[in-house]
Order: structure tokens, then C-alpha cells, then sequence
């Protein structure tokens, strides 16, 4: 920024929705300069006032410009090379010398564009390289990976590249007395964070900027540990996967599973590393609750259906034998709450329950239904939703008279009286008026967060740390839960549109849950 005006001694400038800000010369008079990150590529607008060393406010200048899309990787391999390969292509730098510790077809996260990765077997021969480096890691860069470790007990590496008789960065799992954690280094700086499981697939992904000079790292999307200073030292020497250079010796050799290693020479920002790790939920059932066949409510595609036990009925607002306009004596029949029909229970051993478990409680999971309670004062807890475990349920969603609110209980393993997580919204009872509400509950095992969303949202209260979901194989439950002495918290109410999910929905698709459609996934 410059003025013609000798006088200036600060330049008052905003980008585009943001506050202002204060840029000043050197000498009064002179330019100034900032350094501005955009964060997603669209259209900004820098706004520029020169003001002088009376106060006095120049007009305002603006310049318009296009953001663009950050360059594609330096260097990507992606790992999904034919069994029996001995070189792993790359679709951007050199072709990577596998060892014959690698094993390509090794499977890969579901829900990613991740077709199958490289199974790497912790031994010396268990490495991959282009043997030459990737990146300047005195310049910014970032490295990212998916990958699944098969143990954790001990340190292992997911790339790094050689200096002369070190690493100029290692990315991947650090381990020490106070257990595990995913790391990033970079000479004698690291950061380090999250929590890797044997077995579990997480995505990496490092970050140098030279522009402030700090390291951060990422994992499955999601910034962990503090950013720290970091010095980088000249590193000319080849990349490496699986493995970190220590002297005249390679060490710290990685024991699992690795794909779509990437390699840019640019700021990655938080949202493309949010994308970068996406994995796209699949859908398991959804049940609209409009028909009966059997004694059963189908999935709506020919999945498991809901087989209902006495006291609990579909209702049709249809099939009602009279007019309420043209007869003065017809009972009021509310209308279905979503679509034609809805789930009716009566509170006392209605209930509905597929044949066996829909969710696979231990992975991430996203469960919705549309709920109206029957009774404006309900006597005692009533269960809408939960999956049976041998001796508790996983999760159940319950209304809480007490509290007057919604709850998401959570125990912490298969036991009888087993310590629960419990989060919950304040929310009066319906008393069988209004069109119910929509609740969901979603469990993200990549940050070891569980939720329960009222109406399409969620808030502090209605969120628990959860590090440790367990696999439940009872089936899934409409109406009732485990208590102690059996089954029981029988709602008294309406259910409609069950919709089950493998993987965590974003917030922007729990909106769309309860509507009669799929929320958009994309």
C-alpha cells in the first residue's frame, strides 16, 4: 500500500466481511506492506484508507480480485498399485523403489476416494522412495497420508525426507510413557496430538509455514496439539515412506497400512484438510414407518425391517372413518408427522426392533428420528431409540421428565451399572400437539466426540468426550431400553422417519435429516 501524500503514518485496511485492520509505513510517507492467506477460493475485496499524521482520512480505494484454487500436489502417490507391484506410481513427481517388506492391496478407509493402500511390514525392507526429495523444506510445504497402524506400542515414521545424516520433517506416530500420539517434526521443533489405535484409520497431515515460521499438524481434518516454532534444516536428500533417516541408519519403520501420500509446496488451509480426510457416511436404513406387512415396517430399500410388538401400531391419518368438518362427534386425528404414516406407541410394551444390530456402534455412526411425545407431563423416562448390548445398551436417546429435556446416554462398556457419559437439550414435552421434533445422535470415532442434535442443532451441553465406543450386537430398539430390571422406558407416542448412517454427519446434513428425504452428502 502507498499514498502520494508525504504525511501518511498508517494505512487503515479490511478484506472483504472482515473487521478493519492497521498497516504502517516504515517512514511517514512510505508503503506498507501486509500478507494477507486467503482461505477458500472466491471472490475478495481489499478496502485501503491512507490516514495522515493530522487524523485526516483519504477516500477509500478498493480493489477487487479472484481467489483461486491452491495448486495441485508436488508430489502424490497413491498407493493403490496392483499385488505383486515393486514400484508404486506416482501421479505427480517419480515412480517410488518399493521394498519387499511392501505389500500392495492392502484395503482401505471407506467413505474416501481411497481405492486400496500399501501394507507396510515394519521390517527393514518395508519402506518406499522415489530417491529424491518431494518438496524445499525450507520453503512452506505440507505432507499428508491415511493411515491405519497396526500397533502403537512403539515409534513409528509415515514419511520424512533425508538430509545429510538426519530428517529435515517426520510425520507419524510417536510413542513414549504417556502413550501414543500422532506427531509432526521438524528439526528439533514437534507437535504432537490425538490418540492412534491399533487398527483404526486416521489421516495425517504436516504443515510448515515459512511465512510465520511455525509447524501444526492435522488429523482427520481436525488441528490438534499447539502450533510451535520450527527451524528447518536444508533437506535435499530423498523422501521416504515408512521410514526416518538417523545418522547412517534408518529407524522408526512404519508397521501398517499407508495411501494417498501427498506432497504440496503450499499452505494446505483448515478446510481442504477437512476435505482431504472427508469419509462420506453410508447409508445403513431408513424406515418411513407408512406400512405394515406381517407385523413388520420395511426399510424403505428392502433392508431389515422394524417387526412391531403389540401395543405398537402404524398410523395412517388417512384412514380415518369420519370428517371432523361434517361430523361434530369425530375425534381429532392429528396428521401423520412426516409423509402418509407414522409410528404408534403406547407406553406400556409398545415397541418396534429390527432382527439384529443396524449400527456398528464402535465406528462412527449417525442415528435421526422424528419424535412427538403423547403426554404434556410424562410420568417417568421413556426411551426412543436404543441398541442393545449383551447386558446394557450402546446408546439410548430418552426423554427426561425430571429435567425436561432430551438425553443421549452413553455407557462405558457392556456391564450392568456401568458409568455412563450423558449429554442432553432442554425441551418441554409435546402432549401429542405440533409436528415433534428431530433428534440425532452422531458418534465420530476419528475425534472420539459423541452429540445429540435437537431440531438440527447441538451445542456444548449436548456433547461428550467418548474415546472409547464399543460393538454392541443386540438389535436396534423403537420404543423401549435396558433397565434394571429388564426392558422398560416404554415411550408413549409418535416415531417417524429412522434414518441410520455408518460415519459421522456434517452439521450442514443433520439439517436435512426427518424430512422424507436423504440429506445431501456431498
Amino acid at each position: 500500500m502507498v499514498s502520494p501524500s508525504p504525511d501518511v503514518v498508517e494505512y487503515r485496511y479490511n478484506f472483504l466481511g472482515d473487521t478493519y485492520a492497521t498497516a504502517r509505513p516504515d517512514e511517514m510517507g512510505g508503503p506498507a506492506t501486509i500478507r494477507f492467506l486467503p482461505l477458500r477460493p472466491a471472490p475478495d475485496r481489499l478496502s485501503v484508507r491512507a490516514i495522515d499524521r493530522s487524523g485526516r482520512s483519504s477516500g477509500t480505494t478498493t480493489y477487487s480480485f479472484m481467489v483461486k484454487s491452491g495448486r495441485a500436489p508436488v508430489a502424490h502417490w497413491k498407493l493403490d498399485d496392483a499385488a505383486g507391484s515393486t514400484t508404486a506410481a506416482a501421479e505427480v513427481g517419480t515412480a517410488a523403489r518399493a521394498g519387499t517388506g511392501v505389500t500392495f492391496g492392502s484395503p482401505a478407509p471407506e467413505g474416501t476416494r481411497v481405492n486400496s493402500t500399501a501394507g507396510l511390514d515394519g521390517s527393514s525392507h518395508g519402506f518406499l522412495t522415489p530417491g529424491a526429495p518431494a518438496v524445499d523444506t525450507r520453503r512452506t510445504f505440507a505432507v499428508s497420508a491415511w493411515v491405519r497402524p497396526a500397533q502403537t506400542d512403539r515409534t513409528m515414521t509415515v514419511a520424512s525426507q533425508d538430509t545429510g545424516r538426519g530428517a529435515g520433517f517426520a510425520l507419524g506416530l510417536r510413542s513414549g510413557g504417556s502413550g501414543a500420539a500422532w506427531s509432526f517434526a521438524i528439526g528439533d521443533a514437534q507437535v504432537s496430538g490425538g490418540a492412534p489405535e491399533t487398527g483404526e484409520w486416521a489421516h495425517l497431515l504436516g504443515l510448515y509455514d515459512a511465512e510465520t515460521g511455525r509447524a501444526q499438524l492435522y488429523v482427520n481434518g481436525y488441528e490438534v496439539g499447539t502450533k510451535v516454532e520450527a527451524a528447518p534444516a536444508e533437506a535435499t536428500g530423498a523422501f521416504q515412506i515408512g521410514r526416518v533417516r538417523t545418522g547412517s541408519v534408518y529407524r522408526d519403520r512404519w508397521h501398517g497400512d499407508i495411501g494417498d501420500v501427498r506432497v504440496h509446496d503450499r499452505v494446505v488451509v483448515p478446510d481442504e484438510a477437512a476435505e482431504l480426510a472427508r469419509r462420506t457416511p453410508k447409508l445403513l436404513g431408513r424406515w418411513s414407518l407408512e406400512t405394515t406387512t406381517g407385523g413388520a415396517s420395511p426399510e424403505q430399500k428392502g433392508g431389515a425391517p422394524l417387526r412391531l410388538a403389540p401395543g405398537a401400531t402404524i398410523h395412517r391419518a388417512s384412514e380415518s372413518s369420519c370428517i371432523p368438518e361434517l361430523d361434530p362427534d369425530c375425534p381429532y386425528v392429528p396428521p401423520a408427522l412426516v409423509g402418509d404414516g407414522h409410528l404408534r406407541l403406547d407406553g406400556e410394551g409398545g415397541h418396534a426392533a429390527t432382527d439384529g444390530p443396524v449400527l456398528d456402534t464402535g465406528d462412527s455412526f449417525t442415528l435421526g428420528v422424528v419424535v412427538r411425545l403423547a403426554d404434556s407431563e410424562p410420568a417417568h423416562p421413556m426411551t426412543v431409540l436404543s441398541q442393545a448390548g449383551e447386558h446394557t445398551d450402546a446408546f439410548k436417546v430418552r426423554y427426561e421428565p425430571s429435567t425436561h429435556a432430551w438425553q443421549l446416554v452413553v455407557p462405558e462398556k457392556d456391564e450392568a451399572g456401568a458409568a455412563e457419559t450423558v449429554v442432553s437439550r432442554i425441551q418441554a414435552a409435546d402432549g401429542g400437539e405440533g409436528q415433534g421434533h428431530r433428534l440425532a445422535v452422531v458418534y465420530d470415532d476419528a475425534t472420539d466426540k459423541i452429540r445429540l442434535y435437537l431440531d438440527g442443532h447441538t451445542n456444548a451441553q449436548a456433547t461428550a468426550n467418548f474415546p472409547n465406543g464399543w460393538h454392541s450386537t443386540g438389535p436396534l430398539q423403537v420404543g423401549r431400553a435396558h433397565t434394571a430390571n429388564g426392558w422398560g422406558e416404554y415411550l408413549h407416542g409418535d416415531v417417524d422417519e429412522i434414518q441410520a448412517y455408518a460415519g459421522a454427519l456434517r452439521d450442514k446434513d443433520i439439517l436435512g435429516l426427518g424430512w422424507g428425504t436423504d440429506p445431501c452428502l456431498c
